[in-house]
């Protein structure tokens, strides 16, 4: 207890410069995790743990986690990576690390943390007025989000100290903490399916076979980067020499959806088949005004309504886009209907 009153210093100190090492390196490596946060044990904490097992320790440095790192993980696999970046970045104990997964007990799951007992090496950080910092050693427990909330809820109920839980209801817990292992290990799954499907999109986008990528936020997403309407956009804006200024495309997704657009290849070919009819319906609307600026969802607009009019839909329909837009409002109606007569005259609805 000496030792460790002498060395409050060195251990904060040790804790501040191997938190922010460690975030340093995740960052570097884009390892996003939920939590990185440290203790240092108080006084009452080591007393406690000395009285219970001080037979095993002959000096402070063989308690090893009195200065104890803990990293959440959004993922399973996640973990792994964090420790492939623990391991280079500090020097490992491997005598003294252990990785609790491995012990495939029913009522493991929330324990399943992986511990690495480390110091800090001098290449990373050195004091020569305070040479222990890097000879303590400490320990960092990394687990994912499930595996710590269930660590903690079973720790709040089932172990409370003086009565002993049942049978029956340490059994209830084992099952729901079987259960949450298997969502985490979908979780992982489901991530790398995803992952899967995303760069299978992207190169069925890079190869041209828009008819396979199918519609959707991320898709479309990446569509609208390649800024498919400028072209469109500038021939509207031409008509009064109107200036352009950015809005969201994204809330066009719903429209596309709604009107039954299935692939990246659909709305491609709503720009190819109908540009032509957009452009001159925006002329029967702003040719005999003096507007001079428009937005830039100006060209998907205008190919949405004419989607919809020359299949024959007429202002109930061209409402309803209103509505997926902006939301009910009694006034859309009225934009529809006025819409709708200034399209009615066009050569495309004739």
């Amino acid at each position: 207890m000496e030792q460790y009153h002498e060395r409050q210093t060195i251990y904060q100190r040790l804790a501040q410069v191997a938190e922010e090492t460690l975030r340093q390196a995740l960052k570097e490596q884009h390892v996003a995790v939920i939590a990185l946060e440290h203790r240092v044990k108080t006084e009452a904490s080591l007393a406690g743990k000395l009285e219970l097992k001080g037979a095993k320790y002959h000096t402070l440095n063989d308690v090893t986690d009195i200065l104890g790192m803990r990293v959440v993980t959004f993922y399973s696999a996640d973990v792994d990576k964090v420790a492939a970046i623990v391991n280079e970045t500090f020097q490992v104990d491997w005598a003294n690390s252990v990785d609790k997964r491995k012990l495939h007990r029913l009522d493991s799951f929330g324990y399943n943390s992986l511990h690495y007992i480390c110091r800090l090496p001098k290449t990373v950080f050195e004091d020569p007025d305070m040479p222990l910092v890097n000879e303590l050693p400490f320990e960092i427990q990394m687990r994912t989000a499930l595996q710590h909330v269930w660590s903690t809820l079973d720790h709040d109920t089932a172990y409370k100290g003086d009565v002993n839980i049942p049978r029956e209801y340490r059994r209830q817990f084992n099952r729901l903490a079987g259960m949450l292992e298997l969502v985490d290990e979908e979780f992982s799954r489901l991530r790398n399916v995803l992952t899967d499907y995303r760069r299978q999109m992207l190169a069925l986008e890079a190869s041209g076979r828009l008819d396979e990528v199918d519609l959707n936020g991320d898709t479309f997403r990446r569509y609208l980067e390649m800024r498919p309407f400028d072209r469109l956009n500038q021939r509207i804006a031409s008509i009064n020499q109107a200036e352009l200024y950015p809005v969201p495309m994204m809330p066009f997704l719903r429209v596309l959806l709604k009107l039954g657009f299935e692939t990246l290849g659909d709305v491609n070919r709503l720009i190819e088949e109908h540009s032509d009819d957009a452009y001159r319906l925006a002329i029967s609307k702003l040719g005999a005004t003096d507007i001079d600026i428009l937005s830039e969802n100006i060209g998907i607009q205008n190919l949405c309504y004419v989607y919809v009019l020359k299949r024959g839909g007429g202002p109930a329909e061209l409402c309803q886009i209103f509505d997926w837009l902006n939301g009910y409002d009694s006034r859309n109606l009225a934009l529809a209907k006025d819409l709708y007569e200034h399209a009615r005259k066009l050569t495309f609805m004739q």
